[in-house]
């Protein structure tokens, strides 16, 4: 290899092999950097500068905007370097309200992580910050502006991966945030509660709505029938959580988990997938035949239909009149279960486990209910 495509990196040699910044070429190398705001497949933000890093003739670098040239020096761990890096986590922590074992984020937080890998056992600064209210305007998501660390994370991810843009950064200083324009919810502006921003999020400034209190309530209700369907995405998600392999699917433990909770019935959404399938494809034939509005768009997506009511209404008219596999199981949950379980339509209770946080707002929608009760009561 040429000495030309060559770095040092903490007495290492490192080949740059095309990598974008230094971050990444140290990443490469298996040299772990702490950052907050860097995402490879967003733009270059700069933002928390946990990715300092020294390099010789140059000094103190963020490693996350600097290009990697041949021949470079670089210490990603030097005593400056870490007094650094904990100067910036406590300054985050200053302004961050810490209710950890209260938070939905507890034991998932990178500012939990970083915070003990920098070694931080207290917080010398005062907040300068007053507490903001939170915004739980949306049936799917719950925005605290005062668990936010201003990493911007949230407002790339919905500007440049959703194309979207409903948050992105207000005001200076110290009154700095992220919101929505003009000071209003997230229910008033064009989110689609697609539920991206609550993915990037490294705090829990954006989480999913939490219905688990709700759902155990119906569980220990000895008047409710509770039923639960779970998608395929979620079965290989959750593998994990069960020792199994990345991408490993434990239908079988999953299936067994939801019925030691208490849930009389467990079903895969797979079975309604396939008649959404089918309905479309009926449906397509039937525009093809009668010259309708083509080309013809899947509406299994909520985000997606929402976002074509916000930006594109003119394909409105293109989307398929298909309930989502979701909205077609709850329909017909309601119509035949209560028979099979032996119980009132008003005491079956319909459970979702879904990967997207957009369900949580199309189960409410007052077009999938019946006789006054929603299809799916929770996702």
């Amino acid at each position: 290899m040429h000495d030309e495509s060559l770095l040092t990196i903490d007495r290492r040699v490192v080949a740059i092999n095309g990598a974008r910044n230094l971050l990444e070429t140290a990443r490469s190398a298996g040299i772990e950097i702490p950052t907050f705001c860097y995402h490879s497949e967003m733009s270059v933000h700069g933002a928390c500068r946990l990715c300092l890093v020294e390099v010789e003739g140059m000094g103190i670098v963020a490693s996350c905007s600097t290009q990697p040239m041949p021949g470079m020096k670089v210490r990603t761990n030097t005593e400056e370097i870490r007094r650094l890096r904990r100067v910036a986590v406590e300054l985050l922590l200053a302004n961050h309200q810490q209710q950890c074992t209260t938070c939905g984020k507890s034991a998932a937080c990178q500012l939990q992580r970083i915070a003990r890998r920098v070694g931080i056992d207290q917080v010398r600064y005062k907040p300068t910050q007053s507490k903001q209210p939170i915004d739980a305007s949306t049936p799917s998501l719950v925005r605290d502006p005062n668990k936010c660390i201003l990493c911007g994370d949230c407002v790339r991810a919905c500007d440049e991966i959703q194309g979207i843009g409903a948050i992105d950064f207000a005001h200076r200083g110290a009154a700095a945030c992220v919101a929505p324009a003009f000071g209003k919810t997230l229910n008033e502006v064009e989110c689609v509660y697609c539920g991206q921003c609550a993915a990037v999020c490294p705090t829990g400034a954006v989480l999913p709505r939490d219905h688990t209190a709700e759902v155990w309530r119906l569980l220990e209700d000895p008047a409710k029938k509770v039923v639960v369907q779970i998608a395929p995405a979620v079965r290989v998600a959750l593998g994990e959580m069960f020792g199994g392999k990345p991408g490993e699917i434990e239908t079988g433990r999953i299936a067994a988990a939801l019925r030691a909770m208490g849930f009389d019935r467990v079903f895969d959404t797979s079975f309604t997938a396939d008649m959404t399938v089918l309905e479309e494809a009926r449906e397509f034939i039937e525009r093809k035949q009668a010259g309708g509005p083509m080309p013809q768009f899947t509406s299994c997506c909520p985000a997606w239909v929402k976002f074509a009511e916000h930006f594109f209404p003119s394909l409105l008219p293109n989307l398929s009149s298909c309930r989502s596999p979701q909205q077609m199981f709850g329909a017909l949950a309601r119509e035949i279960l209560p028979g099979q379980l032996g119980c009132r339509p008003e005491d079956l209770a319909v459970v979702s486990v879904m990967p997207c946080t957009a369900k949580k707002y199309e189960a409410q929608l007052p077009k999938f209910s019946h006789d006054g009760r929603p299809d799916v009561d929770y996702v």
